[in-house]
């Protein structure tokens, strides 16, 4: 089929999705965007070929676009007629579950080629049936080799307060117990996300599976294993809906299809360049080391009883990492102890350059545990080979192998965070120390971080893919995709197109967009926040139905609920006081019963927040929502820039800011019926030069400047 002919029938199949809707109404945007993905992706080659075509569109789609119909429609149809597969990531829970529940079902009921859908989630989100099997009691004698990890910091929170009395032994084998009933039974299966309590993180850890505790194949529970079910699932597929995580994480693993050969839809895109950084960063722990003490005794029990003789003298090797990682830990508190105020805190090396006298016990660090790294390995290598040649022996196998690889993860990041630490190139790294007693015991980390996304992507992801849509309600900054491009690595690559489709909404009628002057300076947190809160309890008393603010800290939002009357205590409710879903629960039951009801929230709740019509009429921004400065990979690449003479303000900052302004104000307006106000305390939005730069990315609301009490036009 020619690269016209199949773009005329996925835009075709968006027209029946559109006719196939009830009460729609017509969006022009839509359909522009939908040519567009159509267009693009009529031209690309997939699989093996010399010179394939490649295309990456980025589209920016402005609220009430309707994303979803636009990409779904398309790509499917593109890839049922291409007999290919699509993958769309997404960033959030909420976003999957719109896919799987309305938008896929909504569509496989208007097209003519059926096909199947499926979500996929990590290995650890499932359980593994044989460790289960063992801590529920079902196991053998002696085939005791599972545990909770100890060495996770204790629960905090929520689970803390949930946990508070219970004896762990007895709490966790009632857990296991019930898990393998409902198992069993059939009334669960295997995904963690489906139970109706979730269980605490300890706990779930020890019957997670888990790739490097699996033997896969050659597992007695292989046929029966839940994780290897949804695999199957997943390979039967047309459409596959996953995270930002997953896809990243699963490059050149084959859990997903090869992104050389499918389509792929990249839905809340902004937040691509975050999750590389995340994926690719890595630390260690240098305080909690008693699986160290466990490590050896392993490696020499399944030894022996594989009769394998090991060929590295794990016990003086564990026992000199441990020394060496505990030298470093005591350094880390002498350094924190001198640097701050007390044992919490965090030291960043600067320009990524580890001190002289770090240098010589980080790469005892090294090689210590590259050689148990290797013992482990080679280990499990031979355990495997022994499933394979005796299945006989498959269970005994299976649980050896398992009981080695619950100690791979720790061993590893203790090889690749020494490894990065010592790391040296052109570009630097973000290297840092970090102390945290908030669990009652004193927590030791060290961190390596590279700090341009746009790099790791560009190697790593974009490398492969061959056709690519890129979606968000807010890709620009400032009027601008340069910002995305550049953090995406998308920058100066000749097959990827932008497009920025305006939302169907009035945003002149619909909406107002008010900035307080306020005499004390933004920067002066203390006289800010001051009168900050009196500005909003006062503008507070004025809403009649429902409200949402947003805060740049705990402590800012703090402040404002310390300084609640009676008649507001009433009316407001705080994010972290009760789960989120119970929350807007709460919220939209008040705003029914005709009461006015006020969310307080901060970053979490300034995006992906649906709260249309009386839910929320106002948004009150309590200031321009700037990152922290002491985040450690922020202030490394702030660093670097300057070293070679680049404004980290304006190039990262300021863009970087506007965007999550952008997504701030996207709470307002959520439907062509909406109208709404925002108010934003922070008078730089109009004053200063940057302000304006985010300005001009924000939807064309009517603005004016209230002074004194009085509005003026701007």
């Amino acid at each position: 089929m020619s690269a016209d002919a199949l773009a005329n029938l996925s835009l075709a199949a968006f027209d029946q999705m559109v006719d196939a809707t009830s009460g729609f109404r017509s969006r022009p945007g839509q359909r522009e965007m939908a040519q567009r993905i159509a267009s693009a992706l009529s031209g690309v080659t997939l699989g093996e070929h010399p010179d394939p075509g490649k295309a990456i569109t980025v589209i920016q789609a402005g609220t009430g676009v309707g994303k979803s119909a636009a990409y779904l429609s398309t790509t499917v149809a593109m890839a049922l007629s291409l007999k290919t597969r699509v993958v769309i990531s997404t960033a959030t829970v909420a976003l999957q579950e719109q896919l799987m529940t309305k938008d896929l079902p909504a569509l496989a009921a208007v097209l003519e080629t059926p096909f199947v859908f499926a979500l996929a989630k990590g290995r650890g989100r499932y359980v593994c049936k044989l460790k289960l099997e063992r801590l529920a009691g079902a196991g053998e004698a002696g085939d005791d080799l599972f545990e909770a990890d100890e060495d996770l910091p204790p629960p905090r929170g929520a689970f803390a307060k949930q946990l508070q009395g219970e004896d762990p032994e007895e709490r966790r084998m009632k857990l296991y117990e019930s898990l393998a009933v409902a198992l069993a039974s059939g009334k669960w299966d295997g995904d963690r996300d489906k139970l109706a309590e979730q269980p605490e993180p300890r706990d779930w850890s020890a019957v997670a599976a888990e790739r490097h505790t699996c033997t896969a194949r050659h597992c007695p529970r292989f046929r029966e294993c839940s994780y290897y079910d949804a695999r199957t699932k997943l390979a039967e597929a047309q459409v596959i809906v996953a995270n930002h995580d997953l896809v990243l994480a699963s490059l050149g693993m084959k859990a997903l299809p090869e992104l050389d050969k499918c389509l792929v839809v990249f839905d809340e895109g902004h937040h691509l360049p975050a999750v590389a950084l995340d994926q690719f960063a890595s630390s260690m722990d240098l305080s909690s080391l008693r699986w160290l003490d466990k490590l050896p005794k392993t490696l020499q029990e399944v030894g022996e009883k594989i009769h394998v003789e090991l060929a590295q003298d794990v016990s003086t090797l564990a026992q000199q990492l441990k020394a060496a990682l505990f030298d470093v830990g005591r350094m880390v508190m002498d350094l924190l102890k001198v640097t701050s105020s007390g044992y919490d805190g965090v030291h960043r090396f600067k320009m990524g350059v580890l001190p002289e006298a770090w240098r010589d016990p980080m790469t005892l660090i090294q090689g210590h545990a590259t050689g148990l790294s290797k013992a482990l390995e080679a280990l499990g290598a031979e355990v495997k080979l022994l499933a394979k040649e005796d299945p006989s022996q498959a269970v005994s196998c299976s649980l050896m192998y398992a009981k080695l690889g619950q100690l791979a993860p720790k061993l590893g990041s203790v090889v690749e965070t020494s490894s990065l630490l010592l790391a040296h190139g052109p570009q630097p790294l973000a290297k840092w120390l970090q102390s945290d007693t908030s669990s009652g015991l004193v927590f030791l980390t060290a961190h390596a971080c590279p700090i341009v996304p746009g790099d790791l992507l560009r190697q790593s992801l974009w490398s492969q893919v061959r056709g690519a849509v890129i979606t968000s309600a807010s890709l620009t900054s400032c009027g601008s995709f340069d910002y995305f491009l550049q953090e995406a690595g998308l920058v100066k690559l000749p097959h990827v197109s932008t497009l920025e489709v305006e939302s169907p909404f009035n945003y002149q009628t619909q909406g107002e967009l008010i900035v307080v002057e306020t005499a004390a300076d933004p920067k002066n947190a203390e006289a800010y926040t001051l009168e900050m809160v009196g500005e909003l309890l006062s503008d507070l008393s004025q809403v009649a139905h429902g409200a949402l603010v947003l805060f740049t800290s705990r402590v800012q939002m703090k402040a404002a609920v310390d300084a609640l009357g009676a008649a507001l205590q009433e009316v407001v409710l705080v994010q972290g006081q009760m789960a989120r879903g119970r929350l807007l629960a709460t919220h939209q039951a008040r705003i029914e019963a005709g009461l006015p009801s006020v969310i307080f929230g901060l970053q979490s709740f300034g995006e992906g927040l649906d709260l249309p019509g009386k839910l929320c009429e106002t948004v009150f921004i309590a200031k321009l929502p700037f990152s922290p400065p002491s985040d450690p990979v922020e202030e490394a690449r702030s660093e670097w820039l300057k070293s070679v003479g680049r404004d980290p303000f304006s190039e990262l900052v300021v863009p970087a800011t506007g965007i999550k302004l952008l997504q701030w104000t996207g709470r307002a307006i959520r439907t062509e019926d909406d109208h709404a106000t925002v108010i934003c305390y922070d008078r730089r939005l109009l004053r200063m030069a940057f302000g304006r730069r985010m300005l001009q990315g924000l939807p064309p609301y009517a603005v004016s400047r209230r002074v004194g009490g009085v509005a003026l036009a701007v």
